[in-house]
This record gives structure tokens, C-alpha cells and sequence, in this order.
């Protein structure tokens, strides 16, 4: 056990992270440098829970209506594949003895436990890693705000957004705007105002409304979550 800045967090973790160098589905290698990020924060004694999106397996509102389907089913479908997510995560986590369980918001008994608040907290203290898959269970409603939701629901002390080779905010997107510049802090009410794309804005609120600061970084460099833990500036910090 040592000192760290936060006792409990919430990792969002997008699906195209696990893409890999795919352009569809789950690449081992992706899979297990996630899991060992989170262990190394893990050991550390810090309670984690996990929210990891579907996007990429399938992408709600842009598949479903390429197959004629309406928003909520492409919906349901998305959430379906952060499942599929979660128990290849929780499966990578227990290979190198990291205890885990995957919490469902749609239940699926054979697959993993429903959600429940308390028993999430309880899996928590006692030194379980927490997946949360299925987003919050309704339709309209993306990875990022279910994870803005579960972070106050289980008292997080920070949401930690890990990015794709993306190290924080930027004033535009700096794939495609080179003069685009890195925002190192700023408020909410900030990231709302300016439009900044890096998160949904009723995550972002909801957040606000509970006061639990957002630290947008770069999931790629190695150490990150350990640097967070710390203490160090790392990516930006929304608060």
C-alpha cells in the first residue's frame, strides 16, 4: 500500500480501444496492456471501476442506420457489444490475478451479476475490480454519461476519460488541426460553452452537478494511471 491522490476512480475506456491495429473487433494485444495499466494502479490499493464502450464492435446510431434500424434497437445492440467487452477485459484482469466482476445493466445472469448500487460499492471496498457494461440500461444515452452516472452512483473521487493517442483537450480536433492547442485545465462550464467534442455534454454536467473532476488523457503512454496517482499533471484536468 502506498499514498495515492485518489482512493476510488472511474476509468472510461472507449471500445476502439481494444480495435488495435483491426479495424473490427478485440485485439489481445490492446486487451492486456489495459489490464496491466489497471493493475499496476490496482496494487497500489486504489479501487477501480471500469465503464468500456462498444464502438468497436458496434457503433449505435452509425450501424443502425446503415441496417434501417431505429436509434433505441441500434442502441440496445451497442450495448449488447460493451458485454462482449467486459468479459474479454474481466478474462485478461483474472490471467494476471487481478479480481474482477462484471456488473450488467440489462440483466444476463448466466454472464455476469445485474447492477446494484451497493453491492458495486461493497465489490469496491473489498478489493474487487468493477466492469460496468451495458451503459445504463436505456437507449439515448452514450458510454460517457453512463459513466459520468456510475462515478457519482459509487462515490468516485475522479472519472479518469482514456483517450486513443490523444493526450487531453484541445481547442479542435488535433488529428485534423495541427494548430490546434492543448488545454492543460478548465471548467465545465467551459468544456459546455466552447463545445469542446471530448465528451457528451450531459456527462459533462453531470459531473459538474456532483463535483467529481474529469482528467482526459492519453491511455497509449504507459504509466499514466500510476503518474494520476501520484499526483502529476498529466492530460487535462476538468474541474
Amino acid at each position: 500500500m502506498v499514498d495515492n491522490k485518489y482512493k476510488r476512480v472511474l476509468l472510461k475506456i472507449s471500445g476502439e480501444a481494444l480495435l488495435g491495429d483491426q479495424q473490427f473487433g478485440i485485439d489481445p494485444k490492446p486487451v492486456e496492456m489495459i489490464a496491466d495499466e489497471i493493475r499496476s494502479i490496482y496494487e497500489r490499493g486504489v479501487e477501480v471501476a471500469v465503464v468500456v464502450g462498444g464502438g468497436n464492435i458496434f457503433r449505435g446510431m452509425k450501424n443502425s442506420a446503415k441496417l434501417g434500424m431505429d436509434q433505441a434497437s441500434g442502441d440496445y445492440v451497442g450495448m449488447l457489444a460493451t458485454v462482449m467487452n467486459a468479459v474479454c477485459l474481466q478474462c485478461a484482469l483474472k490471467k494476471i490475478e487481478v479480481e474482477c466482476r462484471v456488473m450488467t445493466a440489462i440483466a444476463m445472469n448466466q454472464i455476469a451479476e445485474p447492477y446494484y448500487r451497493h453491492r458495486a460499492i461493497r465489490h469496491l471496498e473489498k478489493g474487487r475490480v468493477v466492469i460496468f457494461a451495458a451503459g445504463t440500461g436505456n437507449p439515448f444515452f452514450t458510454t460517457d454519461t453512463a459513466s459520468a452516472l456510475r462515478a457519482s452512483e459509487i462515490n468516485a473521487e475522479v472519472m479518469l476519460m482514456a483517450k486513443n493517442g490523444v493526450d487531453g483537450v484541445y481547442t479542435d480536433d488535433p488529428k485534423t488541426n495541427p494548430k490546434a492547442e492543448k488545454i492543460d485545465k478548465i471548467s465545465y462550464a467551459e468544456i459546455i460553452k466552447r463545445d469542446l467534442k471530448v465528451m457528451d455534454t450531459s456527462a459533462c454536467a453531470l459531473c459538474k452537478q456532483n463535483n467529481i473532476p474529469i482528467i482526459v488523457f492519453d491511455f497509449k503512454a504507459s504509466g499514466s494511471l500510476v503518474k494520476i496517482m501520484n499526483g502529476k499533471d498529466v492530460g487535462t484536468y476538468i474541474s
